[in-house]
C-alpha cells in the first residue's frame, strides 16, 4: 500500500501524506481563488479532495504528541489557504475554525477523524482471527527505549474511557461500538 517503514514510527508516512495533500491543495489554487464559488462549497471540496488524500491509510499511523501537532497544523494550513488568510494577518487558529464552522456548521477536526478511523480499524481487527489480531495483542520481549513511549493499541481505552477488557467486550457488540466511535 505504499507504507513507509522507519525506526521513528509513522512520522515519515505522515510527512509524506502532508506533502501529497499540500500538492493537491496547490493544484486546486484556481478553485480556492474563484470568488464565484461559495465558501461552504470550497470547504466541502477541500474535505473531499484534499483531506481524503491525507487520511489514506491513517489507521496504521502511530500517534504521538508531535504527529498530533502535525495533523492539526495540516488542517489549519489548508483552511488558511482556502480562506486566503496568511499568518501575517494575525488571525488565530480558533478564529479560522470559527469562520469555517459558520460556513458549513460544526465539523470534527482532522485529528478526531484520524482517531475515529483508528477505532473502527481496531474493532475490525479485534473481531477477526488471524495474524493481525495476534500482532495487535502480542508483546515483544526486551526493554523499552528512553523517553516518552509511543502510543500503543493498549492505549485505545484512553480515547474511549474504558479499560482494555471492557473495550474488547464492547467491540463484540457492533452497535454499541459504533455509537462509542461516533462520540
Amino acid at each position: 500500500m505504499g507504507a513507509i517503514i522507519a525506526d521513528e514510527g509513522s512520522k515519515p508516512e505522515i510527512l509524506a501524506s502532508v506533502a501529497q495533500a499540500t500538492a493537491a491543495l496547490a493544484k486546486l489554487k484556481t478553485i480556492w481563488n474563484d470568488r464565484n464559488i461559495a465558501l461552504s462549497s470550497k470547504i466541502r471540496l477541500m474535505r473531499s479532495l484534499v483531506m481524503s488524500l491525507f487520511l489514506y491509510a491513517c489507521e496504521y499511523w502511530t500517534l504521538t504528541a508531535d504527529t498530533d501537532r502535525r495533523i492539526q497544523t495540516m488542517e489549519i494550513r489548508c483552511l488558511r489557504k482556502l480562506l486566503s488568510i496568511t499568518y501575517r494577518d494575525h488571525i488565530s487558529n480558533e478564529e479560522v475554525r470559527n469562520i469555517t464552522r459558520q460556513a458549513i456548521g460544526p465539523q470534527e477536526d482532522l485529528f478526531t477523524t484520524v482517531k475515529r478511523c483508528k477505532l473502527k480499524w481496531y474493532r475490525h481487527i479485534t473481531r477477526s482471527t488471524g495474524l493481525a489480531k495476534t500482532i495487535l495483542q502480542g508483546t515483544v520481549q526486551g526493554g523499552r527505549r528512553r523517553g516518552r513511549q509511543k502510543k500503543r493499541w493498549e492505549d485505545i481505552p484512553e480515547w474511549t474511557g474504558m479499560t482494555l477488557g471492557a473495550a474488547m467486550r464492547k467491540v463484540e457488540r457492533r452497535e454499541e461500538w459504533e455509537e462509542l466511535v461516533a462520540r
